[in-house]
């Protein structure tokens, strides 16, 4: 009797197979090229402008443009943080309540319709340290108990809404320190002074990442946090930064964000997470970490917000342009994934 037997194939050759032969291995192979995904926020951004140029001129006019640019500083902000503890490979919550929180010191401080303060710049910068305070929290809680960051920065989140709508008494209360409010109001080289100040957190969060050792030390943490312990980084005292660091520049956003409504509520941090979330991950950087940047965040708020106004000029209903935006970061998620090193996904 004769047995017919094939060799065995490896474990490398059965999984380059099955990639192969499947749908997203293909779409992966075409579309998965490092250096594809590093242009294709960029050549998207491009694109996008085009597109909505020609369906309609508004669009370049320098009114939009100075409206665009004012509706991104807040985004920008926040992005600047969360880029930071994504490419970490975690994540944070606490946006809407870090914000909210912040928002809720600067005008309590400041001169108000509530309440007799009127600490001017003084209670900028108590809003500031108060979001750091916050991220600081964040970081003790994930590291120190074991939680993960989803969960911990969750936690955080609630306790923000809820100290907000305490001190505010669940209302609205007005911002009437004319200084601090110039940051939306009053314009420098045409653009609110509001632009300038995002440009200035994108700056200080690009020297941070590149040019210094805890920019760094995020980085490797996201590519691999054990090669990362072994070559001596104290993981724990990182994460903690990364987190204080996230909340610095969540405390900016919420006095930016008093300053363009001119008061603030417990809700004035409603719907900024996903837009910080969804500019990250649409610029390119990985949600598992180790990959990406500030610059793409930049590339990936500049996306977010000219989508959101060309949709706006076109006229589209506000419930399909949260359908676009929905798809969109789907399908950001979906290129930005290296599919040939990443064998599970859970």
């Amino acid at each position: 009797m004769t047995i017919h037997t094939e060799p065995l194939k490896s474990v490398p050759d059965i999984e380059r197979t099955t990639l192969m032969t499947s749908i997203p291995g293909r779409i992966a192979a075409l579309f998965g090229g490092r250096r594809w995904r590093s242009l294709a926020p960029l050549a998207v951004l491009i694109v996008l402008c085009l597109l909505i140029a020609i369906a309609n001129p508004n669009f370049i006019e320098l009114r939009n443009l100075v409206r665009l640019a004012n509706s991104a500083a807040v985004p920008l902000t926040l992005a600047m943080g969360l880029t930071f503890i994504i490419l970490m490979g975690s994540i944070d919550l606490s946006v809407e309540g870090t914000l909210s929180v912040s928002a809720m010191v600067v005008v309590l401080l400041a001169a108000n319709d509530a309440n007799g303060n009127d600490y001017g710049w003084w209670a900028v910068l108590a809003a500031v340290v108060a979001g750091t305070v916050m991220g600081l929290i964040s970081g003790l809680v994930q590291t120190m108990l074991r939680i993960p960051s989803f969960m911990a920065t969750l936690g955080m989140w609630f306790i923000g809404l809820g100290l907000s709508v305490y001190m505010l008494g669940g209302s609205a209360i007005r911002l009437n320190d004319a200084s601090i409010r110039d940051l939306a109001l009053h314009r420098f080289l045409g653009l609110p002074l509001a632009v300038w100040v995002a440009l200035g957190a994108f700056l200080l969060a690009a020297v941070i990442q590149y040019h210094t050792r805890l920019g760094r030390h995020i980085l490797a943490i996201g590519g691999d946090e054990d090669v990362t312990k072994l070559s001596g980084v104290n993981v724990t005292r990182v994460r903690i930064a990364a987190f204080a660091l996230a909340g610095f520049f969540f405390g900016i956003a919420g006095v930016l964000a008093a300053a363009q409504l001119g008061q603030s509520h417990a809700v004035i941090g409603d719907g900024r997470l996903f837009a910080a979330v969804t500019a990250v991950v649409v610029g390119g950087t990985a949600l598992t970490g180790g990959e990406g940047g500030v610059v793409n965040t930049l590339i990936g708020v500049l996306i977010v917000t000219v989508l959101a106004n060309g949709m706006i000029l076109l006229g589209i209903s506000p419930y399909i342009q949260q359908t676009v935006q929905g798809l969109m970061i789907i399908a950001a998620v979906a290129l930005s994934l290296d599919r040939v090193r990443l064998k599970i996904v859970k």
